[in-house]
């Protein structure tokens, strides 16, 4: 029984990176311009794709694929916020949400159409590459994705922390009229915000593409972790966000152990309950008053 434990603990903690690196772009977008970007699932069901027909058509190694999904959905999140977004910064919340929300069912509707229903699976060499360390089991995809997602959130919090882009985009987050009055041309670290962030759940979205279905359809079930994810976390917190991943990830996995199916999930939604519960601010963020 220990040992089944520590290896559902092992899975979720691999998972859970990757649930990490979704919320930590769904967290820079929300943390920069308060923005709740429904159609974040979907932009990583593009990204997906975008990874199959690579891979697919061209031949390319599955995680070689990364060189055309990322940069491919940089672009698009900073045209969908220069153009969709931007004119409704200043509007209601609502309005925001409807918005993303319309272009989710855009996206997911046109990808039906484009790439019908049937779930798409990317036969890869890795899929039967295991490691083995003592009673535990470790799927050589699993290990790819995790340290993959580690690096680029390690990677981001350097960009965050350590460059002029940076501290523009903090400042930007944290006092727009003051970042504009030091001369940040905050139009343009709002729209390079929304493209990182995408581009990290394009990340995301190609290292599990290999060992996950592929279908118009599978951002829906992302994007509610990853909202549950952030929430987990705190709203605005990268630590959180990563953090909230990985916690999510376990209980998902240790959740499937006593839990049929479905019902595994059971576990991450009493986990976000009791969190609002008794820290509304989430496990990271910053208290009320």
């Amino acid at each position: 029984m220990a040992t089944f434990l520590l290896q559902s603990v092992v899975n979720g903690l691999l998972t859970g990176a990757l649930y990490g690196l979704v919320a930590v772009g769904l967290t820079v977008i929300f943390g920069v311009m308060k923005v709740i970007n429904f159609a974040h699932g979907s932009l990583m069901m593009l990204a997906m794709y975008a990874s199959f027909w690579a891979y697919s058509l061209l031949h390319m190694d599955p995680y070689a694929t990364l060189v055309i999904s990322v940069p491919l959905l940089f672009v698009l999140g900073a045209l969908m916020q220069k153009f969709l977004i931007a004119p409704l910064l200043d509007a209601p919340e609502h309005n925001q949400l409807l918005l993303t929300l319309g272009v989710a069912l855009f996206l997911e509707n046109g990808a039906l159409l484009a790439f019908k229903a049937d779930p798409r699976v990317m036969q890869s060499a890795y899929l039967g590459v295991n490691f083995y360390v003592g009673d535990l089991t470790l799927k050589l995809v699993h290990l790819i994705a995790f340290g993959a997602s580690a690096a680029i959130t390690g990677l981001l919090y350097l960009l965050l922390n350590r460059t002029d882009l940076g501290k523009a985009i903090r400042a930007a987050a944290e006092e727009r009229t003051g970042a504009i009055l030091m001369g940040i041309d905050v139009k343009r670290v709002f729209w390079i915000s929304f493209g990182i962030g995408s581009a990290c759940v394009a990340a995301a979205g190609t290292l599990i593409a290999p060992f996950f279905p592929i279908d118009p359809h599978v951002g829906s079930l992302f994007v509610i972790i990853a909202f549950v994810v952030v929430v987990l976390g705190g709203m605005g917190s990268f630590l959180g966000a990563f953090a909230g991943g990985l916690i999510v990830g376990v209980g998902e996995s240790v959740g499937a152990m006593f839990l049929s199916g479905s019902l595994k999930q059971m576990v991450t939604y009493v986990l976000f309950v009791l969190i609002l519960l008794f820290r509304p601010s989430g496990l990271f963020g910053k208290r009320a008053g």
